[in-house]
């Protein structure tokens, strides 16, 4: 009887160990599957997953999982191709309105010299206008198509934040206060330098106090902090936080900005992350604060 219960004891022992071992090999070959579907996600590449585990439940789940590669990488080329011809079609686009364009602006300045009655000057005031705005529109697509090109890098330098928004902001002075925005400034006590493109940093300055003059209800707050970040904030009525949200979506416009492509502050994002910098916006009882850093 004694010889019985060690023999159970023994088999019950024994089965324990084949089950711990059991158990420990699934978790090292879900360890393995997991590690190189991490792999297969950060890398652009065809090598699907593969287990040394012969368990038919974890070969069913690498199997599964291919599947959903293979899927997968089948969408992100479809993507990467739509995303290819969208910007091929927005640069000959661009390209191919500033001809029509340079040519209607120029009969538009022969006919303002011809003697013309008072209401075909007003309408040639109106088409003149009009023109300007196909030429402002035009003029954003052709920078939108430069910015995103396909293996464009940036030339970087030290660059003193604060002297570089102070410009910004005196050569934009005269728009703001066509507008009747003062803007309040408070800089960093302290020169704060980055390794940036002075170009693409007068872009994205540029371009975020365009986004000022569209949606301020006549005020703007600039701030230099000494970490380096910059915070533009202005109210901003004519805005809810779900128009927030998609304001740095590329082509999107908010209804009462009609003479906009909606690419201004979706160019300010793609400068800014080229150059490893982070920008993003809130509304916060009524207030648009837009934040940019550099690191």
């Amino acid at each position: 009887m004694e010889t019985g219960s060690w023999i159970l004891m023994g088999a019950l022992v024994l089965l324990i160990g084949l089950l711990l071992l059991k158990i420990q090999l699934l978790r090292r070959a879900a360890k393995e599957i997991e590690e190189a579907f991490k792999d297969r996600l950060a890398a652009d590449t065809n090598v699907l997953i593969d287990t040394a585990s012969h368990d038919p439940y974890m070969r069913s789940l690498a199997s599964g999982i291919n599947e959903g590669l293979r899927r997968l990488r089948r969408d992100r080329h479809r993507f990467w191709q739509g995303d290819l011809e969208l910007k091929d079609a927005v640069t000959n686009i661009s390209h191919d309105l500033r001809t029509p364009l340079t040519a209607v602006c120029g009969y538009l300045d022969l006919l303002k010299k011809e003697p013309l009655p008072e209401t075909a000057r007003r309408y040639v005031a109106v088409i003149e206008e009009r023109t300007e705005v196909l030429k402002q529109l035009s003029e954003e697509l052709f920078r939108y198509s430069v910015t995103v090109s396909a293996g464009k890098t940036l030339d970087l330098e030290e660059l003193s934040l604060n002297r570089a928004l102070e410009e910004s902001i005196s050569a934009y002075y005269g728009v703001l206060k066509g507008c009747r925005i003062t803007p309040q400034i408070s800089m960093a006590n302290q020169e704060i330098r980055r390794k940036l493109n002075q170009s693409a940093l007068a872009r994205i300055f540029s371009n975020i106090l365009s986004n000022a003059v569209k949606y301020s209800d006549g005020d703007l707050k600039i701030q230099l902090l000494d970490s380096g970040e910059i915070i533009f904030q202005n109210h901003a009525s004519g805005l809810t936080e779900v128009e927030t949200s998609r304001l740095f979506d590329r082509y999107y416009t908010v209804e009462t900005t009609r003479k906009s492509t909606g690419l201004g502050l979706s160019i300010a994002r793609i400068l800014t992350e080229q150059m490893g910098g982070t920008i993003g916006c809130e509304l916060a009882q009524g207030i648009l604060t837009i934040h940019l850093h550099f690191l």
